[in-house]
């Protein structure tokens, strides 16, 4: 199939294949005699797998090792596969964490602002910003 068949059944743009083609993630099946690009079922496959590891959180340097797996799975243990998802799975919880945190530091300083019509000058979140109030300290 060439890569407009691949778009219509992966639902992701060609600009997007086109990149992870570059990044080496799909690699086309093979090109045909005028030179075109030829995608198998099995490149849809690859999409498909890219689409769902990115789904779950894994960056394209992440699932690029998962492909290298997925390509020769005799070679590698599950525990690989384990150990890059627990990574990013510590990864996320960081995240997470941070976002808690920026939560409840945004949630104070927005709970001690009036919300009304008292000049900005007087505003309790510029001010806490200002002062570094907002922040949580460690």
């Amino acid at each position: 199939m060439k890569i407009g068949e691949l778009v219509k059944q992966s639902g992701i743009p060609a600009e997007t294949l086109c990149y992870r083609e570059r990044e080496g993630l799909l690699l086309p099946a093979g090109r045909s005699a005028s030179g075109y690009r030829e995608y198998s079922k099995e490149n849809l496959a690859q999409v498909e797998f890219i689409k769902r590891a990115k789904s779950v959180g894994f960056s394209l340097s992440e699932i690029g090792e998962l492909l290298s797996i997925r390509v020769d799975p005799e070679s590698h243990s599950c525990g690989e596969v384990k150990q890059l998802a627990d990574s990013k799975l510590r990864k996320i919880e960081t995240k997470i964490e941070k976002l808690r945190q920026m939560h409840q530091a945004l949630a104070r300083i927005s709970d001690i602002c009036c919300g009304g019509d008292t000049p900005a000058i007087r505003c309790t979140i510029l001010n806490a910003l200002e002062s570094g109030h907002g922040r949580r300290h460690a």
